[in-house]
């Protein structure tokens, strides 16, 4: 089984076009969602739509969660307000009840995927250090977990100890747990503006991170005509 794992798509129907169509050259099984469907983003009834049609197994993000006032609005920065403010205006009360149905944590056999960390997920914490990796790893009941939230991808291995390092194509150790992040599909914050997603094969034990081009100018365009804050459409070409 080939799984492609992705989240963070912040109603960016180019990035999730171009992953869709990327993942037909990996010759993915299933899809799985980490979340984040909604916020920052022009088009979030778009995003929804196409992960629904396609029946895509998704966990709640914290913008999903804030845009059906699920999440208090002061957890956010002043953008993020805005984009979280204007969502909540332009979703309907089904494409919400969707949002509302998420689960907090997903996946398969012998692993896990949530949002953010399986430490208090709804508190929103992030794994961005070691000590935010060993709160997470010590509820991990299988090997691996596959996260999103902090839309830059990293993973962490507890082997004897806990190291990281970015993501990248690579086999995973029969003695190792992983946490893995597959970074942002509608806005990566490593530096890099294209689109980030991860393939799993389960019958390899192998993950790879995949980078999609998109056209970001299209989506920058949507975003300010949209009246969102312009600063949101800037960060996209820069992948900040």
């Amino acid at each position: 089984m080939r799984y492609a794992i992705f989240g963070d798509i912040h109603g960016n129907t180019e990035a999730l076009s171009a992953v869709f169509a990327d993942s037909v050259n990996g010759c993915v099984d299933r899809y799985l969602c980490l979340g984040d469907v909604v916020g920052y983003g022009a088009e979030p009834e778009k995003c929804i739509a196409e992960l629904r049609s396609r029946g895509i197994e998704t966990v709640l993000g914290n913008h999903d969660s804030a845009a059906v006032n699920d999440t208090p609005l002061d957890y956010f920065n002043d953008y993020a307000k805005e984009a979280i403010v204007w969502t909540a205006e332009k979703l309907t009360e089904d494409e919400k009840g969707y949002l509302r149905r998420l689960p907090i944590t997903g996946g398969d056999a012998g692993f896990t995927i949530v949002h953010s960390s399986l430490a208090s997920p709804k508190e929103w914490g992030y794994i961005i250090d070691l000590m935010s990796a060993r709160r997470c790893f010590e509820l991990l009941t299988g090997q691996l977990c596959f996260i999103g939230h902090s839309h830059v991808p990293v993973i962490f291995e507890e082997r004897d100890s806990i190291t990281w390092h970015r993501a990248c194509d690579m086999p995973l150790e029969e003695d190792s747990r992983y946490i893995i992040n597959v970074g942002s599909v509608g806005q990566p914050r490593d530096g890099d503006h294209r689109a980030s997603y991860g393939i799993f094969d389960a019958a390899k034990m192998r993950f790879e991170i995949r980078r999609v081009p998109y056209d970001v100018r299209k989506t920058q365009d949507k975003i300010i005509s949209a009246g969102l804050p312009k600063f949101l459409a800037l960060r996209l070409g820069v992948g900040r």
